[in-house]
């Protein structure tokens, strides 16, 4: 019986998809991190834009940190064109206020099923996972059981016990539709983890990890494929630059 072929989410960017051994696996929920100014926010647009443009597939871009407005002017740094393609259905953005995070699981429900989006962006599931755990996402049986231990008998890392079951929970609801997923992490420089909070890394189906290193007037850039799932990938570090027209691999 022959294997069953694996469907690919191009990112369009040749070298990545190439390393990728043709993209992303369909369905695959992928966790970008790295650390500010690496491009993980430039890579996401992008992401969605070639989808649109290259694949005509739709992209929701849901933030929990830039505004609309700011990631309107983000695109137009590389001259992409989002309001276009908003127009035309293709690329929908969502600014969500984590200040009043009621109801997220809810609204992304509904927007991924009025939208029906083939490639979603969380951006940034740092701010996202913290305001979740403020906003009492994790108020069930599992998350009071935890509390109620810690004031019996302290557990180590319960916070990380937390997070663990409120991305099992979102992982959950975003696998149902199929999509295929980008979330951001923050990382910064001395984390050894691949992500801020420790946990999403072993949640999530794949990582890619952007870094940066500034000597002098030069600055190196690498990203890594750390983990993906259901595919083989091509390992090791490789080198990426900004041009007009987005990130590319060298």
């Amino acid at each position: 019986m022959p294997l069953e072929e694996i469907i690919r989410t191009k990112t369009g960017i040749q070298n990545l998809d190439k390393a990728l051994n043709g993209g992303f696996p369909q369905g695959n929920i992928v966790l970008v991190s790295g650390g500010a100014g690496t491009g993980k926010s430039t890579f996401c647009l992008q992401y969605l834009l070639n989808g649109a443009t290259l694949f005509g597939e739709k992209g929701l871009y849901v933030s929990t940190e830039q505004n609309k407005a700011e990631l309107m002017k983000q695109a137009r740094g590389f001259n992409w064109n989002l309001t276009d393609l908003e127009q035309k259905n293709l690329i929908k953005i969502v600014f969500f206020d984590i200040t009043g995070a009621d109801g997220f699981p809810e609204r992304l429900n509904t927007l991924i099923q009025e939208f029906k989006p083939k490639r979603l962006i969380i951006d940034s599931l740092t701010t996202l996972t913290d305001s979740l755990i403020v906003s009492g996402i994790g108020n069930d049986k599992e998350f009071s059981l935890v509390q109620i231990a810690e004031t019996v008998n302290p557990i180590p890392r319960t916070e990380q016990i937390v997070t663990k079951n409120i991305l099992y929970r979102l992982f959950k609801e975003i696998k149902k539709f199929g999509v295929t997923t980008l979330l951001t992490s923050e990382l910064p420089e001395d984390q050894r983890t691949l992500s801020a909070d420790g946990v999403s890394e072993f949640v999530a189906d794949g990582v890619i990890v952007f870094k940066s290193l500034t000597v002098g007037d030069s600055t190196a850039r690498n990203l890594e494929i750390k983990k993906m799932r259901y595919t083989q990938v091509d390992g090791g570090l490789k080198a990426y630059d900004f041009t007009k027209d987005g990130i590319i691999l060298l």
